[in-house]
């Protein structure tokens, strides 16, 4: 797997990542979904990874993924920013998989 961030995406994580240790992870989140094919995408700051978080490097930081999950997304990733709504993107060059991908800081 394969995941870019573009230079928005950088800029704009950088200022809301205030704590270097924790770690960014690309969550699939079932919660309240019905079943596990209708997830949502969401971006995760978190304090430490789980026992099924795979690291993937990226041209930002690594990014934690779940590997049972991995299977819902794509081989090659891109998160972007969307000014006019103030949140992230996930696209492949197949479809765009989430348009308001949250920012999540997760506490313990």
């Amino acid at each position: 797997m394969k995941v870019t961030f573009t230079e928005r995406a950088i800029k704009e994580l950088e200022s809301k990542i205030t704590n270097q240790e924790k770690i960014l992870k690309l969550k699939y989140d079932t919660e309240g979904c019905g079943c596990v094919v209708s997830g949502v995408t969401a971006l995760w700051l978190v304090e430490e990874e789980d026992f099924d978080d795979v690291a993937i490097e990226t041209n930002f930081r690594p990014l934690l993924v779940e590997k049972s999950k991995m299977v819902f997304l794509d081989e090659n990733l891109t998160i972007d920013t969307v000014e006019t709504a103030n949140c992230f993107q996930l696209r492949s060059p197949n479809e765009i998989l989430n348009p308001r991908l949250r920012f999540v800081e997760r506490v313990i």
